[in-house]
């Protein structure tokens, strides 16, 4: 779980995934014959095929986004607070106290609170209110000419978290989508034979709409293209079960729709069959509302055939987004049995 935590831990906001592309690279080179960046900031690492068959090798994409819900500097006030301007989709009921890393011309460490009164001081109708992203700014415990010196508007701010593990699970920020980044990193590692021309791309800006695997597909043309992210584990106390997606321990979760993608019939039997017989532990996943970086793969150029491989993760979009060992492994044995086809 050590490169787990590496990238877990490791900054990379939408928009600005430098740090978590040049971790990724480096462990990646050794196992890819060509590794690219390009415009967008995607990582594309190509594995050419090993061995020939009667047809051309196909084109597969697998798609594993980088990028983290984040922050940026907005604004710094005349006391040297700074206000905030959200990149994704924050519950602010998940934003009270935390500890966040401003990254300016040097690292600053700072404090996310609302501005609000204390407990101690808080009337009812303060207590009531529904906090917005404005509400919230970070303390950083420097006066506005020290913190102007080293911060500006347009600086990424990401949530401060420490990976852990616990039994069999492994908790920390950013499993959304670092979870997926661990598998195209194992899947790189590990393949060793196929018949495929395999890309696996690192992407950018998904949390934002989804950019990177757009321009990444239209410049790699594949014919399928295979996401992986996590999904909702939803196993957890305060939800009914019949409203569940999937439950942690259960496998991979091979997707049949959510509201950005329904994978290909033909793909989704496919996949569903191989993992049955190469007994890899597997669960169907519906997720009503949410998508992943298939719904930008199949709408390029003419049209790809897509599916979508996700890891359960309770608590998305929280800095306790916890997972599965089993279900990371699950996820890399159904690739891999795949793309050696």
């Amino acid at each position: 779980m050590e490169l787990l935590a590496q990238l877990s831990e490791t900054p990379g906001a939408s928009g600005r995934e430098d740090r978590i592309r040049n971790l990724i690279k480096e462990m990646v080179e050794p196992h890819a014959d060509n590794v690219t960046v390009d415009p967008l900031g995607n990582l594309i690492c190509l594995k050419r095929a090993t061995r020939q068959s009667e047809q051309p090798p196909r084109r597969v994409m697998v798609s594993c986004h980088m990028d983290e819900i984040a922050f940026y500097v907005r604004r710094i006030d005349d006391n040297g607070f700074i206000r905030i301007k959200e990149v994704g989709g924050f519950d602010t009921r998940n934003l009270y106290a935390r500890q966040v890393l401003i990254q300016g011309r040097e690292d600053i460490l700072g404090v996310l609170n609302p501005g609000v009164p204390p407990i101690h001081l808080a009337k009812e109708e303060d207590k009531k209110k529904s906090l917005q992203i404005n509400d919230f700014y970070i303390d950083t415990g420097l006066s506005k000419e020290e913190l102007t010196e080293l911060a500006r508007t347009g600086d990424p701010v990401t949530l401060l978290q420490t990976f852990r593990t616990m039994g069999k699970l492994a908790t920390g920020k950013a499993m959304d989508n670092r979870a997926a980044c661990w598998v195209g990193i194992r899947l790189l590692q590990e393949i060793q034979d196929t018949p495929n021309d395999l890309y696996v791309a690192f992407t950018t800006q998904e949390e934002v709409g989804l950019r990177g695997a757009k321009t990444c597909a239209y410049s790699i043309e594949p014919q399928i293209g295979i996401a992986v992210d996590v999904t909702l584990a939803v196993d957890t106390p305060g939800t009914p079960k019949d409203e569940g997606v999937t439950e942690l321990g259960k496998g991979v979760a091979i997707k049949v729709m959510d509201s950005g993608s329904i994978s290909d019939p033909a793909l989704l039997e496919e996949f569903i069959e191989l993992a049955r017989q190469e007994e890899i532990k597997h669960q169907l996943e519906i997720l009503p509302r949410g998508g992943t970086d298939a719904g930008g793969i199949q709408l390029t150029r003419g049209g790809v055939r897509v599916i979508t491989l996700s890891v359960p993760c309770r608590y998305v979009h929280t800095v306790t987004e916890t997972i599965h060992q089993e279900d990371l492994r699950n996820t890399v044995d159904l690739l891999i049995a795949y793309l050696s086809r």
